[in-house]
């Protein structure tokens, strides 16, 4: 059997613990070999982001402890629009002998009507959901993930409230935002 690898893709912006626990619970009860955590280069519904660098070394800061993670750098190495599927493909034609899976946070459910070519996605890496607190989706997994929103945390960071977001953030990911001025307002 080859290796098995979990792809976990998001913006990022910024990693916080829900995401982090994320990674660590699908290591712990998944029959998996690595979790590869990949930040979006240019988000796909055009959402407004932080530049990739700094989202990438907010994944490396957030992911770099834990055995079995690995932060990627596949989509910004594909340019352009992340696709899910793009990337998936790309990651399976570069590495055939892996078998993969797709982690999703249960938050996102709604929205696969909108990604394209789900059902390719699917084939190509069935998806690991995971339940989000805060989150409560039809259909979607107890919940056993901490409420915790990138918005959220955006926000306080921003308006220098980091207290509010000390536990929803790694400390390292909080500090890097606070010292190179990120999600700052005016």
């Amino acid at each position: 059997m080859g290796r098995r690898v979990v792809v976990f893709g998001g913006s990022f912006n910024p990693p916080h613990v829900a995401h982090v626990l994320a990674s660590v619970y699908v290591l712990s009860t998944q029959p998996v070999d690595e979790v590869l955590v990949v930040p979006v280069y240019r988000h796909p519904f055009a959402k407004e982001l932080t530049p990739y660098e700094d989202r990438l070394e907010m994944c490396r800061l957030a992911f770099e402890w834990i055995p079995g993670v690995t932060v990627s750098t596949v989509e910004r190495e594909l340019g352009g629009e992340s696709l899910t599927l793009r990337t998936l493909e790309h990651l399976a034609e570069v590495h055939p002998g892996w078998s993969m899976r797709l982690l999703i946070g249960a938050d996102v459910l709604p929205d696969l009507p909108k990604w394209h070519r789900f059902d390719r996605i699917s084939e190509i890496a069935p998806p690991i959901v995971v339940g989000r607190a805060g989150f409560p989706v039809e259909g979607a997994p107890e919940a056993i993930l901490p409420r915790a929103s990138s918005t959220e945390v955006r926000e306080a960071i921003g308006s220098g409230d980091l207290e509010r977001v000390g536990r929803l953030v790694p400390s390292k990911v909080l500090a890097y935002a606070a010292e190179r001025g990120l999600y700052r307002r005016g």
